[in-house]
């Protein structure tokens, strides 16, 4: 049965992390489309065990596979994801020529968040969103309900928040009980997050880890035109949107990615 199939079977509770995965840069990667992977975080949430940890979902990019190839500790933190969608169209194309199962299309979250969101509202599941600025996140979450008037929105916050205040703010989105938390801190602060603090969220369903998805969605950075998209030049069109911030980050790891996908890829 293909893992598309199984998850309109509704999948019982071991049967949610069954899919197959691929070697890419050294870390494995779901073999799921777009509807699959939106299909899954649904399923995941429903049948998440309150008082378990939550699902962890992550994403990777050409960004990510050479961080995790430079440090194993990032390594580590992506390992213990449920599940890691392909965020970069680059990791499709080196699929179809490196590995022996070639993924189906890229995942990107920006993407993705809104064919949950679309299943979320006939499903009645229910979304918070913690990260990025106060302004940028309030942005994000007024163009959702906009998109999405049945969606529900049980709560939302900024990500720059320590000590009493996060400590206030685990127990808020603990008794919220949201099925899926958005979390947008960036790499790899999201996923320390996780780590930390992923075991004081056990009525949260699943934790998906979005990057700048905020931002997107408050229409404070633009996507790149489709054919830029498909084409695997995202990453280009974002530095030259943001040259000072991206230009250094991604002359750095561009290579450092390229060697990896090549090397750690089967």
């Amino acid at each position: 049965m293909s893992a598309v199939a199984k998850l309109e079977a509704a999948p019982s509770q071991q049967d949610v992390l069954a899919l197959p995965t691929v070697q890419l840069g050294g870390l494995p990667v779901t073999v799921i489309d777009r509807q699959g992977a939106a299909r899954l975080m649904i399923a995941a949430a429903r049948q998440h065990r309150h008082g378990s940890r939550p699902y962890y979902f992550t994403s990777a990019n050409g960004e990510v596979i050479a961080q995790a190839r430079a440090k194993s500790e990032i390594a580590a933190l992506f390992r213990e994801a449920d599940q890691i969608f392909a965020d970069g169209q680059p990791l499709v194309l080196a699929s179809r020529l490196l590995c022996s199962t070639p993924l189906p299309e890229r995942v990107a979250t920006t993407d993705l968040f809104h064919d949950v969101a679309k299943l979320a509202e006939n499903d009645a599941a229910t979304f918070y969103l913690l990260g990025s600025t106060e302004a940028e996140n309030g942005n994000a979450v007024a163009a959702i309900r906009a998109s999405y008037p049945r969606l529900r929105i049980v709560g939302h916050s900024h990500g720059y928040l320590t000590g009493e205040a996060l400590e206030k703010k685990l127990d808020e989105i603990d008794a919220l009980a949201p099925d899926i938390l958005w979390l947008g801190l960036g790499v790899p602060r999201e996923q320390i997050f996780v780590r930390d603090f992923g075991s004081r969220l056990s009525n949260v369903g699943v934790i998906k880890t979005s990057g700048g998805l905020f931002d997107h969605l408050g229409g404070k950075i633009r996507r790149a035109p489709l054919w830029v998209q498909k084409a695997g030049f995202e990453w280009l069109w974002r530095m030259l949107m943001e040259p000072r911030r991206l230009f250094w980050r991604y002359f750095t790891t561009n290579p450092r990615a390229l060697y990896a996908l090549l090397r750690y890829s089967q």
